[in-house]
């Protein structure tokens, strides 16, 4: 698995975590999902993706989208 794939997988688990927890638990979980959508609007503005850094510390492998 490369590491864009990883970064999208954990987003999207992330998101489907954010909702489960805002449904079931509290609505104010819903600002977890407004930060991961503003981090992903910033990892594609500036490049810099923290996920993907720390992914890169497991020694995943880089794909296209995250050098």
């Amino acid at each position: 698995m490369t590491l864009d794939r990883s970064v999208f997988l954990f987003a999207g688990c992330m998101v489907l975590l954010s909702v489960v927890l805002t449904t079931f638990v509290s609505p104010l979980f819903v600002w977890f999902t407004v930060f991961i959508g503003a981090n992903l609007i910033q990892s594609s503005i500036t490049g810099v993706c923290p996920a993907a850094a720390v992914f890169k510390l497991f020694g995943i492998k880089s794909g296209c989208a995250f050098k």
